[in-house]
Order: structure tokens, then sequence, then C-alpha cells
């Protein structure tokens, strides 16, 4: 387990000698501290975390990362590592009783957090990391992969979007001696990033998703996307150890063959991929059919993942437990069991009407795919669509990509935001009525039109990026 002199050595390259004080996590919430814990103060734009350590510390927590000093009339520990203090240069002394509340005054804390993390990943030669990056999939992957390694080893998996400078820290120090895996969720704003959350946690596996528009707004372009991305695999150790799973079906993908010492596993939906899939089927809302290759194997699944789409995170699952050694019905009894979907639910309105809440967020691919889930539905199919945020220079083309494929399937199209308009142009110019088509800048007006006006046979489509909270929309709807 992580202890205080652990953090200690982390930032000083010298280990006290004391009695073990347990660190359980760390938090940069003090609401979600708990007892042993690490609290890491973060300055704000709004709030300054400096301002809750003393809540920290009654929560229970040992520790504090701080860049300044706090107001407080308790008894407390203070280490100053600035690197304009004396103190820096001396050895810390430390309390060696187990009631201890020890503040780090540290220059930065997230780079603390992160030099901490990197120094108990270094901790635990036994562990194998399994780092998932792509535009689209990369929670849903998650927990496939999760689900199916947990089969076999004692499994850790990135909680919620914890998946950047901060989140990634925060899941490497929940990590323990006794854990075999780990699965890690990496995101990308801007070049750099992902090689820097691959120097905390040294993955051995890295799984690639796709490349799509979501980000472009920061990074630029889909090609400045991919180098981003397939910074994991440049970070792979060379093979057999380090194993890059990538998608043969994503043209920006498939090349980063080149770009990694270690092995090379595709998946695919073509035979020239390593693990492949055809023959699928979606049963709507009770899951996926398919047929799986792999070398000169054939297995036919059933699993609980909605949408034809899904087919592509079976395979990375599947994927990830063959390399990892696991057996067919272990990775099966996983794919079954998995729960990976879980910002995508079910829910009915008060109508009876179906809705499908798929509102944590939205780019063009991901809305294509639940357009696609759509179309599988019975009853008449009315589609709720926002604005997809971030897009950049993708912006207008992404937008009415989803307005073209909205028209092809939805009888209604509501749409919301400023550039909802360009979905509903891009619809309109398809070919679908304009009586079909209703456009809305407020949420309450949507929600009082699908009131009026759902009946029991509808399916109802609600996504839009997550700065939208059509979520709301979806909760206006759903029955107590």
């Amino acid at each position: 387990m992580l202890t205080l002199a652990d953090v200690t050595e982390a930032l000083t390259n010298y280990r006290p000698e004391m009695t073990p004080v347990i660190i359980s996590e760390a938090a940069i919430d003090s609401r979600q501290v708990i007892p042993g814990g690490l609290f890491v103060a973060i300055p704000g734009e709004k709030v300054d975390g400096h301002s809750f350590v003393m809540q920290a510390f009654e929560n229970g927590a040992v520790a504090a990362l701080i860049e300044h000093d706090i107001n407080h009339n308790a008894t407390i520990v203070k280490i100053d590592l600035r690197s304009t203090s004396e103190d820096a240069k001396n050895y810390p002394i430390l309390p060696t009783q187990q009631a201890v509340r020890v503040c780090f005054l540290v220059d930065n804390t997230v780079a603390a957090l992160q030099k901490i993390a990197a120094f108990w990943r270094r901790k635990l030669p036994q562990l194998r990391v399994i780092g998932i990056t792509g535009s689209v999939g990369k929670s849903t992957t998650k927990e496939a992969i999760a689900q199916v390694l947990s089969q076999r080893y004692i499994t850790l998996k990135s909680m919620a979007n914890l998946n950047n400078e901060i989140g990634l820290p925060l899941s490497v120090l929940r990590l323990t001696p006794g854990h075999q895996r780990a699965v890690l969720e990496m995101g990308f704003y801007v070049p750099g990033e992902i090689k820097q959350l691959c120097d905390i946690a040294l993955p051995q596996v890295g799984v690639l998703t796709n490349i799509g528009t979501v980000h472009a707004e920061r990074a630029g372009s889909q090609e400045i996307i991919a180098a981003g991305k397939g910074e994991l695999v440049e970070a792979l150790p060379p093979a057999p150890e380090g194993i890059a799973i990538l998608n043969y079906d994503d043209p920006f993908i498939r090349p980063m063959k080149s770009r990694t010492k270690s092995r090379v596993f595709y998946y695919g939906i073509t035979s020239e991929a390593d693990l492949w899939a055809d023959d699928v089927n979606s049963n709507g809302l009770e899951g996926i059919r398919l047929r799986m290759h792999y070398k000169n194997e054939t297995l036919h699944l059933h699993v609980p993942m909605i949408g034809r789409h899904s087919v592509e995170t079976v395979l990375r699952a599947a994927a990830v437990g063959l390399v990892e050694g696991l057996t067919w019905d272990e990775i099966i009894r996983g794919l079954q069991e998995s729960q990976a979907q879980l910002r995508l639910s079910a829910v009915r309105s008060e109508s009876g009407a179906l809705i499908i809440d798929d509102t944590y967020n939205a780019s063009p691919e991901s809305s294509l795919a639940a357009l696609n889930l759509l179309e599988e539905l019975q009853g008449r199919k009315i589609a709720v669509l926002g604005d997809m945020l971030e897009l950049g220079q993708y912006e207008r083309e992404g937008h009415e990509k989803v307005g073209i494929r909205a028209a092809q399937v939805a009888s209604i199209l509501v749409t919301y935001g400023v550039r909802g308009h360009l979905i509903a142009e891009a619809a309109l110019k398809s070919g679908m009525k304009k009586s079909s088509v209703i456009e809305y800048e407020d949420e309450n007006k949507i929600v009082a039109w699908l009131k009026d006006h759902l009946t029991s046979g509808d399916a109802v489509l609600i996504k839009g990026s997550h700065g939208l909270h059509m979520e709301r929309i979806v909760a206006a709807l759903e029955v107590e």
C-alpha cells in the first residue's frame, strides 16, 4: 500500500524512517476525501482548493499538497519543498505517530501529484497496464476490457472519465501491490499530453479506438489528433512485452504500425485483421449477435451491448483478453457480463415512449452510431439532436453529416442549439419534410413539445454535447 513515506520519497528522494501511515487514495475534492486520503489543493479560476484543506483533514486526510500557506488553528506539519525554500535542501522531519496531518508545500500541486503517481507506478513491477485512447468509445472500451480481464486478474480501472493529467494520476494512486492489471483511459487535447500520461502509467498494452473530429477545435485537424493519439503506441515497450491493439478499419490508425516497436495486433470487420467479425445483427435493446474469427477459430456470440457499432468494443475487449492469455471461455463470460454502456440508457416517458438517453456527449461519429441504433428500433422514430462542440474546422461538415443521416432514419427531427440549425438544414436538403423538422434554442420548449406529441409507440433518441446538459430533457420526461 502507498504510504506517507512513499509520498515523501517521491517528492524529496529521501525516505524517512517512520511508522507506516497508509495513504488510501488521492482526491482533489475535499468532499470526496476518505480516511487516510491525500488531498491535492488545486488553484482554480473560480474555486481555490486551498480553501478546503482543513475540511479535507476533518474528513480524514493525513496529508495535503499545497502551493501556498493556509489559514488554520490546528496542529499541522508543514514541509516546504518549493524551489525557493531552504527546507527543500534538508531532510524532512515527519512525526512517527499514526495521527498526523502533513502539508507538503510545493511549486505546483498537479506536477507533484504526477510525480508521486509515477513513483508509485514504478513500485509495482508485477503490474501490466492497458492504456486506451481514441476519439470515441474510450469509456465503453475501458469498461468491457476491465470486465474481461477481471475474469482472471485482480483488475483496477480508471473511474468515470478520469483520463487527463489530473485524473490519470488519481487512478494510479488507487493501485495496490495486489493488483495484476490496470485499465486506464487516456484523453487527448494537445500534442504531448498522452506521452506525459504514458510516462506516468508505463502501459505495456495500448488500445486505439478511432480517430474522429472531436476536440479538433483545440487540436486543429484529424492528422494532428492522430499524431497525438499515436503517442500511446510510441510509448509502448518493444515486443514481446509491448502490444499495440489497432483498429484495422481506421485509415488514421492502421499506419501506426510503423510508429511502434511493440507487437501489433489488428482488430476490425475485415478478414485482413488478426481478430475480425462479421454477420453482425442487432436485436435492439437486447444486444447484438456476431460471428468472431481468430486464426482457425470461429465463435458465435450474443452480448448485451446496444447497437451494431458495439462490435468494435467487443473486438477490442476480446483482443486484450487474447494477448493477456485468457481463454475463450473467460473472454466470452466477461463480454456477456459487461455493463460497458453505462452512458447510454433507455427509460420510459409518461406516455410510454421509449427514450434513448445518450446525452453524455456527442461527436459526429457517436451521433451517427446513435442514429443507426435508432433505426434498429421499432415504432415512430424521433431524433432530438443538439450542438456538437469543439469540432473546429469540421463543425459544418460534422453537423451536416448527422443531418443527412437523421433524414434517412427519423420521422421527426428536433434540433437544439445554434449549431443544431446546421443539422436541420442538411436534413431538409436531404429531402426531409419541413413539417418534420423542428428547431429550438430553449430546452423547455423541447420538453413541452415532446410531452404534447409523444405516444406509446415512439422511440426517441436524445443526444448532444455535454455542455448543453440535455440530460435535463430526459429527466423532465422520465417517469419516476
